[in-house]
């Protein structure tokens, strides 16, 4: 941890050097809500979001508050190992462009819905999972936009490795506006009593409305693992027609963007993770790093006063209009092209995923080096992005 705020009315803790000014405030923000407990944590990628800060982790007691969740609700990663230790620059080419011919990316769905046995099971009534039911069979293995992608690497262990990062789809989305809509609407004449922005309207955990929240937002971070494991079964059966022998490890997978109810300094607490990664003592994680730069398997600490967490990757330097107006594209282009990368920075609105958009990740991993300690470094091979 580099320093502490404490001119509002619980401590922001940063490990972070430098903070924008948009994100600095939302970090006052939530630091001034009646509900906030003990303090914040700002992880080393912070970058301003809506409401609350991506990179930020925020407790609170008795209430829950959707957009310090966000709206890819348990958007994550998952990687795993190869049996691979090498491929040429052709097999990668052939593998990517399988992929992108397999997987549906960006705002593309399958043509026909999945299994219903491939769906996370519903165990009970839940109003906007029940009604987006159908449309989500249509999305459950694709990737999405943005900054979701899928990458092969080659690992400081000597193996070659596979990563997607990606969330909940159109789902996430539809459960988080609904809930944020209700939690406006519920609390209108508390947050302007209490001078609290409406982008970080809340619902009490002992109502109705607020069970109901935790209840699909739980659907859609299973949603979300479901999505990532069955992009991960055909990135592996398509590596496995090119590579008869290969063999694949477990893969890890985490999420980055959810509430869950845990124990910290002595209280039963709700821990926001928007944009953080659980990191407890012995936990793996995942910190991927942005197109072109490298990326981590991690080993958390467990360190107390993150509320065991971590950063989620590197963070955003700029915005992605201002990437897009700002950046060189040959500039960028050659950055990636040098270190023998198969990337997807192809035009000039792709630059909003280039290398220049995002802070170092070098950085950042030493920023928080008493959160983590790094297991493997994983260099990227070739990237597909949404």
């Amino acid at each position: 941890m580099l320093r502490t705020i404490t001119t509002e009315r619980i401590p922001i803790k940063l490990w972070v050097d430098e903070i924008e000014p948009g994100a600095l405030q939302q970090a006052k923000d939530i630091a001034n809500l009646p509900h906030a407990a003990h303090h914040v944590a700002i992880m080393p990628d912070c970058h301003q979001g809506f409401g609350m800060p991506i990179g930020g982790v925020l407790a609170t007691r008795d209430v829950v508050i959707p957009n310090a969740v966000g709206v890819d609700i348990g958007c994550g990663m998952c990687s795993l190992r190869t049996s691979l230790k090498k491929a040429t620059r052709g097999d990668l080419l052939k593998i990517t462009e399988r992929i992108r011919s397999t997987v549906p990316l960006g705002f593309k769905h399958h043509r026909k819905p999945v299994g219903r046995h491939i769906l996370p099971a519903i165990q009970e009534k839940l109003p906007v999972v029940d009604r987006e039911f159908e449309n989500a069979a249509y999305q459950l293995g694709t990737l999405g936009g943005g900054n979701h992608f899928i990458e092969l690497q080659m690992g400081s262990d000597g193996y070659i490795w596979i990563m997607v990062h990606s969330g909940s789809r159109n789902l996430g989305k539809q459960v988080a506006d609904h809930y944020y809509r209700k939690a406006a609407s519920l609390n209108e004449n508390t947050l302007k009593k209490q001078g609290i922005p409406r982008q970080l309207a809340f619902l009490p955990l002992d109502s109705e409305i607020g069970q109901c929240y935790l209840k699909e937002m739980k659907y859609c971070v299973s949603f979300a693992f479901a999505n990532r494991k069955r992009m991960m079964e055909v990135i592996s059966e398509i590596i496995g027609d090119y590579f008869k022998n290969v063999t694949f490890s477990e893969f890890i997978n985490i999420a980055h963007n959810y509430a869950s109810m845990e124990n910290h300094f002595g209280e039963d607490l709700v821990v926001h993770r928007k944009g953080a990664t659980s990191a407890k003592k012995g936990e793996q994680c995942i910190i991927p790093g942005s197109q072109g730069s490298n990326s981590y398997i991690a080993r958390g600490k467990g360190n107390p006063e993150s509320f065991s967490s971590c950063s989620h990757g590197a963070g955003r330097v700029m915005g992605r209009k201002q990437a897009q107006r700002s950046l060189n594209l040959e500039n960028e282009r050659s950055l990636l092209e040098k270190k023998g990368i198969i990337h997807s920075i192809y035009r000039q609105k792709d630059l909003d995923e280039a290398l220049g958009a995002y802070k170092d990740i070098s950085l950042v991993m030493k920023l928080q080096e008493d959160l983590v300690e790094i297991v493997t470094e994983l260099q990227p091979l070739a990237v597909v992005k949404g």
